[in-house]
């Protein structure tokens, strides 16, 4: 474990080098411990893949005091399993309607469609990060099998629960957005409400299995179809956009 300064009033915690679920077990223990060792002089945590950022109030706390609370919450959390953090199950509508790349990214891989959704629903993910914008969690690891590339044209227009795969990852798109991301299916859930309590199905730490449903049972729990479909046809995104 490695503490950097950040910034004037925060500290940025490294706890490896690599991602990996036992490594994200011990960045989302870590933010549990803290709030309750520095009560209100704790600003603000965010956890993300093999790190966690630490903002403090400087006018009730000091630098080497935040430092001795993270040494005593990661002293606690040293042996954690990456089992940990609450199973959530979205349910996804898989289908050439919902999902316009789903064939393409079959064919690349040599599998039908329906080993495509079957991969894709059979592992437990781990939710690494939220981020790009608010409700868009990172999930890992999708089976190597299925992993693709961002889509070399991204789209002006992605559909709000777009279920997609980039690379070893995958998500749903919490609201209408660009994004280059392989889409492969609609989730009816809402990913971010922020009149609701809490505000997202997920946090950091969560683990994520999807369930396919029909279109029926789709459009029976509120979800919605675009129209048109989306095309691949858009404007590039600038260099390093995270969807």
């Amino acid at each position: 474990m490695k503490i950097h300064v950040a910034g004037e009033s925060s500290l940025i915690v490294y706890f490896g080098e690599v991602t990996s679920p036992e490594i994200s077990a011990r960045v989302q223990q870590a933010a549990q411990r803290l709030p309750e060792l520095m009560g209100e002089t704790l600003v603000d945590l965010v956890p993300s893949y093999a790190s966690l950022l630490v903002l403090f109030n400087p006018l009730l706390t000091d630098e080497m005091s935040v430092r001795q609370a993270i040494h005593q919450a990661t002293q606690q959390v040293a042996e954690v399993s990456a089992s940990e953090g609450h199973l959530v199950e979205l349910p996804v509508y898989y289908s050439q309607e919902s999902g316009p790349d789903l064939a393409a990214l079959a064919d690349r891989a040599e599998l039908s469609i329906e080993d495509v959704i079957d991969l894709h629903q059979s592992t437990e993910y781990r939710v690494y990060a939220i981020g790009f914008a608010p409700g868009f969690a990172y999930l890992g690891q999708v089976d190597e099998r299925i992993a693709a590339p961002r889509l070399a044209t991204p789209r002006q227009k992605v559909p709000k629960g777009a279920v997609a795969i980039a690379d070893r990852q995958t998500a749903v798109y919490p609201a209408v957005s660009p994004g280059g991301w392989n889409l492969i299916g609609l989730c009816p859930t809402p990913m971010f409400d922020p009149g609701a309590e809490p505000t997202m199905p997920v946090s950091v730490g969560d683990r994520v299995r999807f369930k396919s449903i029909s279109r029926d049972d789709f459009l029976s729990l509120g979800g919605e179809l675009p129209e048109p479909a989306p095309t691949t046809e858009g404007a590039e995104l600038k260099k390093g956009a995270g969807a």
